[in-house]
């Protein structure tokens, strides 16, 4: 994503260097034997995911709460370009239909560094309403604390 495309008023990002080799952080997003161990803040987990890594295919994740309550998300990929780039949405479900409750496109971008990766998660939304739902739900921390629980798995 070039920096004239991002939004300030609709986009919520997440960029650090970690110490994380490209290839382990591409696999973590891609396969759901680490999905299920990292991608949600805990105490909160991920009870289920499915992926199908090719544009159009599905990116599903069923989120549960510490008291047991489960939120799935259905999505589709949109670009898929190993250890560099990943782009899902909730816009659009398997094979680019409409999706219902559409909330927002994510693009992670990965990028080799001498000591590991830069790392840029942005979350776009429709609207600045969206945005500050999404910051307000806790974005920076919760989104931070995945990150640093994908860190420790892939180290």
């Amino acid at each position: 994503m070039k920096a004239e495309e991002f939004d300030s008023e609709r986009d919520l990002v997440l960029e650090r260097e970690i110490d994380v080799p490209v290839g382990k952080v591409w696999a973590a997003w891609t396969e759901p034997k680490h999905l299920l161990k990292w991608f949600v803040p805990s105490p909160w987990s991920l009870a289920d995911c499915e992926v199908d890594l090719r544009p159009g295919g599905i990116f599903r994740t069923v989120m549960r709460s510490p008291e047991g309550e489960e939120f799935p998300s259905n999505g589709c990929y949109l670009e898929v370009i190993p250890n560099q780039s990943l782009v899902f949405t909730d816009a659009l479900e398997p094979g680019f239909r409409p999706g219902l409750e559409p909330f927002m496109t994510a693009r992670l971008t990965l990028k080799a560094t001498k000591n590991g990766t830069l790392y840029r998660a942005v979350a776009m939304h429709s609207g600045p309403e969206n945005a500050k739902k999404h910051a307000d739900m806790g974005f920076a921390d919760g989104w931070g604390k995945a990150l640093d629980q994908l860190i420790e798995l892939m180290s």
